[in-house]
């Protein structure tokens, strides 16, 4: 704000003010993101069985027989049994589950604003430079551009 007297010109300034106001603003704002996941589950159930068996039963009987009037008798008898087995089993499962997950992200953000501004205010101004015994008079407003 500034007072100014004209001096010699023959006008009065009251009141003279002019400015300037400038403003910037610039705002940048970024975002880059990434999840990657993984997941492996896999199960197995193996059995084996075996079994084996082997029997084996013998049995013999002989009788003989003499007497003394010459009468003779004989008996044999004989049993055997074999037996043998074998078992065998597998059993075999399997169960898998496998699953993959990428995801990425990015954001970016711009705000920029510019405000330029001047004026120029002029509350009251009075001339005397006419003819003597004339004065004029000027009440001016704001101007601005």
């Amino acid at each position: 704000m500034s007072e100014y007297d004209g001096g010699d010109t023959g006008a009065d300034y009251g009141h003279v003010e002019t400015g300037q106001e400038h403003e910037s603003l610039n705002q940048l704002h970024e975002v880059n993101a990434s999840e990657a996941d993984y997941n492996n589950q896999f199960n197995v159930y193996e059995q084996d069985h075996a079994a084996a068996e082997s029997t084996s039963f013998d049995q013999g009987h002989h009788v003989e027989y003499s007497n003394p009037s010459g009468e003779h008798y004989e008996e044999s008898d004989f049993t055997s049994y074999d037996h043998s087995a074998a078992e065998s089993d597998h059993v075999f499962a399997a169960e898998g589950s496998e699953s993959s997950h990428q995801a990425e992200f990015s954001q970016l953000d711009a705000l920029q604003a510019q405000l330029d501004s001047a004026f120029t205010s002029i509350t009251e101004g009075h001339t005397g430079g006419g003819a003597e015994g004339t004065e004029g008079s000027a009440g001016l407003g704001v101007a601005s551009n």
